[in-house]
C-alpha cells in the first residue's frame, strides 16, 4: 500500500464501532479490533493515492469506513480497465484473492476520494478467517464479485463500444466534466476510439462536446442505443 500517501488519523478518533457497523462480522473475529488497538490505528488517505500495484506484495486487507477504492488491470500499452470499486461496507477481491494464494497482488487500487481505512495485516486476516461469520462473508464477496466481473467479461467481449458508450454517458446529468481518457479508461479502450465515437454522438445531434466536458442534447436517442446492451445479453 502506499505508506507514504497515507497518515494517520486523530488518536481521539475511535472509529472502531463504525468498522463494526459496516462488517458485522468483526464483532466476533478474534483477536478483535479492542485487541490490536494501536497495531491497527485508523488511516487517511487522499485521493488519489495508490493502496496497491500490480504485481506487488499484498501489504494487507483493507476495509474502507470512508470514501472509495477504484480497483484496475493495466495492460502493456498504458491501458486501464477498471475491475470494480470498493465503498464502505465491501471487501476487496484482488486483496483477498492475493492473500489466500500468498502470490503478487493481480490489479491496481486507487482512491477515487478521500478516504478512511484500516489496513488488516496478513497473519491478522488469515486468523479472523477462522471465524465463521467473517469466512462466510469473504466467501460471499467472492460470490458477488465473480458476478460482477462475468458481467464485465460479457460487456467487453460480447457488446461494441459504442453501446457501452452510450451506457456511461447515462445517469450523471446534462452536462458531464469528464475527458476522453476518463472514458476510454472506464471503457477499457484507446481514447482515440472514444473521441471518434463522441465525434459521431456529436454529428448525430446526441450530445455537444466542449473542453473535458459533454453535454448529453438527446438523452433518448442514447438510451434507446444502451438499451441494446440488455437486447443482445
Amino acid at each position: 500500500m502506499g505508506a507514504k500517501a497515507i497518515s494517520d488519523m486523530n488518536s481521539s478518533t475511535d472509529p472502531r464501532a463504525k468498522f463494526i457497523a459496516l462488517y458485522p462480522a468483526l464483532a466476533q473475529v478474534q483477536p478483535s479490533l479492542a485487541e490490536l488497538g494501536a497495531a491497527l490505528a485508523p488511516m487517511q488517505v487522499p485521493a488519489g493515492a495508490v493502496l496497491f500495484s500490480e504485481n506487488a506484495p499484498c501489504q494487507g486487507f483493507p476495509l474502507v469506513l470512508e470514501g472509495e477504492v477504484k480497483v484496475s488491470r493495466s495492460s502493456g500499452d498504458g491501458r486501464a480497465l477498471e475491475l470494480y470499486r470498493v465503498v464502505p461496507g465491501e471487501l476487496c477481491l484482488v486483496s483477498s484473492a492475493c492473500l489466500f494464494r500468498t502470490q503478487p497482488m493481480s490489479a491496481h487500487g486507487m482512491t477515487t476520494k478521500a478516504s478512511t481505512l484500516l489496513l488488516i495485516p496478513a497473519e491478522v486476516f488469515r486468523r479472523w478467517l477462522e471465524t465463521p461469520a467473517f469466512r462466510n462473508e469473504v466467501l460471499g464477496l467472492f460470490a458477488e464479485r465473480m458476478a460482477d466481473l462475468t458481467s464485465l467479461v460479457d460487456a467487453v467481449a460480447f457488446h461494441k463500444l459504442d453501446q457501452r458508450l452510450a451506457a456511461a454517458l447515462l445517469g450523471h446529468g446534462q452536462l458531464l466534466a469528464v475527458s476522453h481518457q476518463t472514458l476510454a479508461d472506464e471503457l477499457g479502450t484507446v481514447r482515440e476510439m472514444v473521441t471518434r465515437l463522441l465525434r459521431r454522438f456529436e454529428r448525430e445531434g446526441w450530445v455537444s462536446l466542449g473542453r473535458e466536458q459533454i453535454q448529453i442534447v438527446n438523452g433518448p436517442a442514447l438510451r434507446a442505443l444502451a438499451a441494446t446492451l440488455g437486447a443482445a445479453a
